[in-house]
């Protein structure tokens, strides 16, 4: 944690020295000394230390310096740390000005010049005031800041990208927060500007987008390599895996993400099931312990970067990127998974990250505090997302369209619903409209069997529906079902396109596609089990594959 800051502002270049001596002597193990020559200067460093999130306890200032009196520069630093004690130094012919100053700038206390022997007439006033300071203060947050607006999908998107990836930041609402409006003035941002992202040192970014952020915070956007053993896209469970049992086995391993590592299950605010683990782990814990070993193991992880398609040349795999780079792999794993789908209701784009948001239970959970939210889904998705949000919001409504949970859900989380007072089920109803201003306010709800309709006051709406697989990037070469998931193995002997183009001697192995070398695992694969374990089983039985095609090869 950053110490607290005692600034000291003198013209005078050896009473300065002398006052900083005197600080540092004493209060140089708990607080940093810092000490300006110029008022002007003194507030320019103010302003920095402002974007950097640091706190300062105390100003001791001259009253009588060129560029302006103490007084002044203690009135325009309260406007920046309105909390930091403000102590004056005074000459005795000055001490009318200190005193009509305690009431124009409250100030806190005036010295009176020389100081000598501090033991007796500096550090007794400073100790009283800062002791003060200490039993008011409270610690700042140290880290990224994000600010913008509550109901802004571009805010959404920023806060969704640093949680997804584990990366602490402090929210400010541009409209709730008087830190937010106080760092906007400051650096002169214009709503429209909005989201800014602030660093630890100070630095700023406006509206960015995710690479650049990414790039901004510390991931690795940009290939070291000119081929790879195995490059894997997708970053979630089965990819995870895949890429741990790559790497130690020896494999050189690049892990390709467009977002955040986890996937939907990155997502879970609490897994129940996974194996080892009795109390439960979330999935952004999941998550980071399977980065962590990855990167042990010496995987590259590429993020954020989007995959737009894979080509072949002779027997090398050449991965297209949105930004116009390639990836040169020997043998490729796609791990992409699924997606939420679009809830099918009037007007759900017009408020979609301003009210209404694909899973993104974690992200938007506080903004919920003591209000009426909506979860859309009856899978173990929609159920973890719902006892996580029981615990901030009022009361959290789940509209189904069967008549129960038992078909789509497992028992251990129907228990847990069923026992929540704050959780109530809504089945057999849809949700068929949506409406609002800037934001969402109402749903309509509507019965399957009688019809009718009721239209509800709705804070949020968390929408966790069906699996839509994440293959429309790939453009050719890879045969998928009629639902779009990659076919793999001996299911591939059904298409006579397979029959034309297979042109080896043996059969595809069990997790490869039509196209030799790129193999599919994972929730993307038609026929795969829906479940965190079987998707991590998938990953690292997909690397034996692997090995046995670069040996034929």
């Amino acid at each position: 944690m950053k110490k607290p800051i005692l600034l000291a502002i003198d013209d005078d270049a050896q009473v300065l020295r002398a006052v900083v001596r005197d600080l540092r002597s004493v209060y140089g193990k708990d607080y940093r000394i810092l000490s300006s020559a110029s008022a002007k200067e003194a507030l320019d460093t103010l302003k920095d230390l402002k974007n950097k999130n640091e706190t300062v306890a105390l100003f001791l200032s001259d009253q009588r310096m060129p560029e302006m009196l103490g007084v002044e520069f203690l009135k325009q630093a309260r406007t920046l740390y309105p909390e930091a004690k403000r102590v004056l130094l005074t000459a005795y012919s000055d001490t009318e000005a200190a005193i009509r100053a305690i009431n124009d700038v409250q100030l806190d206390y005036y010295l009176m010049k020389p100081w000598d022997p501090p033991e007796e007439k500096l550090y007794p006033v400073l100790n009283d005031q800062l002791d003060e300071w200490q039993n008011y203060h409270k610690p700042v947050f140290q880290g990224i800041r994000v600010l913008g607006f509550q109901w802004s999908p571009k805010s959404h998107v920023i806060k969704d990208f640093l949680s997804g990836n584990m990366i602490p930041y402090q929210w400010l609402d541009i409209e709730a927060s008087k830190e937010a409006r106080e760092l906007a003035t400051l650096n002169s941002i214009a709503h429209k500007d909005l989201p800014a992202v602030f660093f630890e040192d100070g630095s700023f970014m406006l509206n960015p987008g995710l690479k650049p952020l990414g790039e901004r915070t510390g991931m690795r956007a940009t290939a070291s390599k000119t081929m790879y053993d195995v490059a894997i896209i997708g970053a979630g469970p089965s990819g995870l895996a895949a890429a741990v049992y790559g790497a130690s086995e020896g494999l050189n391993t690049a892990l390709i993400e467009k977002r955040a590592p986890g996937g939907q299950a990155g997502t879970s605010s609490r897994i129940e099931n996974y194996l080892g683990f009795p109390n439960g782990l979330s999935g952004a814990e999941l998550s980071r312990r399977a980065i962590s070993q990855a990167t042990r193991f010496g995987v590259e992880f590429l993020s954020p970067l989007e995959v737009v398609d894979i080509t072949l040349q002779d027997k090398y795999k050449i991965i297209t990127l949105s930004d116009g780079n390639t990836i040169n792999a020997r043998s490729v794993i796609i791990t992409t998974g699924v997606d939420y789908r679009t809830l099918e209701a009037e007007d759900v784009e017009r408020f979609t990250g301003s009210g209404i948001y694909y899973g993104a239970a974690t992200t938007e959970a506080h903004a919920c505090r003591e209000k009426d939210i909506y979860v859309v889904g009856g899978g173990n998705s929609a159920g973890q997302a719902a006892m996580y949000l029981s615990a901030f919001a009022n009361h959290v409504f789940m509209v189904i369209r069967k008549k129960d949970l038992s078909s789509t859900m497992s028992q251990y989380l129907i228990d847990q619903i069923r026992s929540t007072p704050n959780i109530h089920l809504i089945p057999e109803s849809f949700i068929g409209k949506v409406y609002g201003n800037e934001r969402l306010e109402e749903i309509c709800i509507q019965d399957i069997n009688s019809g009718t309709q009721r239209q509800v006051k709705a804070s949020a709406l968390f929408i966790f529906i069906g699996a839509r697989p994440v293959t429309d990037w790939i453009k050719s070469g890879v045969i998928k079902d009629e639902k779009c998931f990659i076919e793999t193995g001996r299911d591939l002997v059904k298409y006579e396109e397979f029959k034309k183009n297979w042109k080896l001697h043996r059969e595809p192995f069990l997790l490869e596609t039509s196209s030799p070398g790129i193999f599919a695992a994972g929730d993307v694969r038609s026929g795969a089990m829906n479940r965190v374990a079987s998707a991590v089983g998938e990953g690292a039985m997909a690397i034996k594959f692997v090995h046995e095609y670069l040996a034929e090869n």
